[in-house]
């Protein structure tokens, strides 16, 4: 199994997950439960009109935290978030997620699809990193 593939992995077990961002000089997070792996990529989605993707602009230095409470261990995965225009993977991303791809249809929403470059995969407990694991593309 490739590393990628493990934090994609973990993501999907731990079903939600938490994104967090700036808001100017106020840390911000909320939960997320979508991503998908394309190309030895992990891609996340969220509206283009939300205050997040905005954010994100802004300043796309992001982690993102997910805790598997079954294996006692959680994964912070950090880096620089780059977006990824390519229709293909909204259209790929409303397939996975349908009902979500109707509500954007509907009101005219676009989803911003995006990446983490320059990323770094910290395996935890409670007490230590057990793996970690750097991404650059």
């Amino acid at each position: 199994m490739s590393d990628i593939k493990k934090v994609s992995d973990f993501l999907a077990d731990a079903g939600v997950f938490f994104l967090a961002s700036i808001d100017g000089d106020q840390a911000k997070c909320r939960p997320l439960g979508f991503q998908m792996l394309e190309d030895d990529k992990i891609y996340f989605g969220v509206g283009s009109f939300k205050e997040v993707w905005k954010q994100i602009e802004e300043n796309p230095k992001i982690e993102i935290v997910a805790l598997n409470e079954t294996k006692d261990k959680f994964l912070r995965y950090y880096g620089t978030a780059k977006a990824d225009p390519n229709p293909e993977l909204v259209e790929k991303t409303f397939e996975i997620m349908p009902e979500i791809g109707e509500i954007y249809k509907e009101n005219g929403w676009e989803m911003a699809i995006f990446y983490l470059d320059d990323a770094t995969a910290e395996f935890r407990n409670m007490m230590t990193v057990e793996e970690t694991y750097e991404f650059k593309y």
